[in-house]
């Protein structure tokens, strides 16, 4: 049977948005090209940093189902692109994946279908990438099928707010598509904010996620300032957020992980230049405090590895041949989700300065640093009384931090969870 919506791609935005439209009574298809993926979701088994396992049995329980076959993309009424775009080594955007999902869907898209992408782009992308894929077949956006973007807006592992109570944005090729993707988002939203036009709409997701970022690098700027004054950040922190306007509290951390990148404009490719003749000032106009903020948080694993160096130290320790025990190595507390989680490089730096390294972690039965697997502490007591250091670098509810604080010889505390004076913090 035809289905209403079709997600592409069956990860951290589009798993939860199938769920959304599915528990809505929309009949959902998910399409994703990995097949094994796409096996694992069927059988109930949920990718890392999605859903919970209950969730995913209800939707399958609702109808929902996934596959590999573009074929199921030719009858649907609502194609929604949630294609991951991770940063690349060159710190542009890697859409392959959303050229993949665009050209599977080009091949099978129909008149009057209304097409919508998800992922993290720069302003211009819809327009300029993802729009002639799609065309490729002969159908024209605007005319034939509608077209639009809304940012993605999911808050991983919280408990407060879902896609139902979270106003979704959305800006489309035109007024009419505008208006067709906020029909298809307000039967699950409670709330559909319209942008002016596409560009809008990305630039949105492009000043949420880089305030996210912007806000941490600050953080971890005042924790190194307040550290070399000797000053507690901690109860800076707690004192500042008392301001009941124009306030709002960041905490630092041993890096900034998750799936969405800071997006940095100096990294914009072309196809998101064009502009009308007369205009100014060209898209991709450096934003400066991205880039420090990139630089800043980026600096942030290295940086707790000297502090733990200094710490064994003062306490007549050498970090070579020191056991170091790592707790939570995802990137967010309570979730499994490992993507882009400073634990690794903070580990790898150890390893290589001679560290014997361990780690524990609820929701990570396996960790692997530089291509070689690391002990994973069955015994979270016995295991913070013997490592010369114990690092938290992820406050999971499931750690009893002033117990482990007593048990542990040296604790440094990466997230400021542990009780004052019962650790080092950052």
């Amino acid at each position: 049977m035809p289905a209403d919506l079709a997600v592409l791609g069956l990860g951290h935005t589009g798993l939860p948005l199938a769920q959304a439209a599915t528990a809505a009574g929309i009949n959902t298809i998910g399409y994703d090209p990995d097949p094994v993926t796409v096996a694992d979701i069927n059988a109930g088994r949920v990718p890392p940093g999605t859903l919970s396992a209950a969730e995913l049995r209800r939707m399958l329980a609702g109808g929902f189902r996934a596959s590999d076959d573009p074929a199921v993309l030719g009858r649907v009424r609502t194609a929604v692109i949630c294609a991951p775009a991770p940063l690349g080594a060159d710190h542009t955007l890697d859409l392959a994946a959303v050229e993949a999902a665009a050209r599977a869907l080009a091949g099978q898209l129909r008149p009057h279908t209304t097409v919508v992408l998800e992922s993290a782009v720069f302003p211009g992308t819809t327009e300029g990438f993802l729009r002639p894929l799609l065309e490729a077949g002969g159908l024209r956006a605007g005319r034939d099928f509608h077209l639009a973007y809304s940012p993605g807006r999911l808050d991983p592992g919280g408990r407060d707010f879902q896609l139902a109570n979270t106003p979704k944005v959305v800006g489309g090729c035109t007024p009419a598509c505008t208006e067709a993707a906020a029909a298809f988002y307000g039967r699950f939203t409670e709330r559909v904010v319209r942008a002016k036009g596409l560009r809008e709409a990305e630039a949105v997701k492009l000043l949420e996620t880089n305030y996210r970022h912007v806000n941490i690098a600050f953080a971890n700027e005042m924790a190194v300032f307040c550290h070399d004054l000797g000053v507690d950040l901690w109860d800076v922190i707690r004192c500042a957020e008392t301001k009941p306007f124009g306030f709002q509290a960041f905490r630092p951390g041993p890096g900034v992980g998750g799936p969405a990148p800071a997006l940095d404009p100096n990294a914009a490719p072309s196809y998101t230049t064009g502009l009308a003749a007369g205009r100014a000032r060209v898209p991709g106009h450096p934003l400066r405090i991205v880039e420090l903020a990139q630089e800043v948080n980026s600096r942030m694993p290295r940086y707790v590895v000297q502090r733990a160096a200094a710490l064994l130290n003062e306490h007549g320790k050498s970090q070579r041949g020191a056991r170091v025990l790592l707790l939570g190595v995802t990137y967010k507390a309570d979730l499994a989700d490992e993507e882009g989680a400073p634990a690794r490089e903070i580990g790898s730096r150890l390893i290589e300065l001679g560290a014997q390294l361990a780690y524990h972690d609820p929701y990570v039965p396996q960790w692997r640093v530089l291509d070689r697997p690391v002990p994973r502490a069955d015994s979270l007591w016995e295991a913070a009384a013997e490592a010369d250091l114990t690092l938290l670098l992820q406050h999971h509810r499931t750690y009893d931090l002033q117990g482990l604080a007593v048990k542990a010889q040296l604790m440094l505390d990466t997230r400021g969870a542990t009780p004052a004076g019962a650790a080092a913090r950052l």
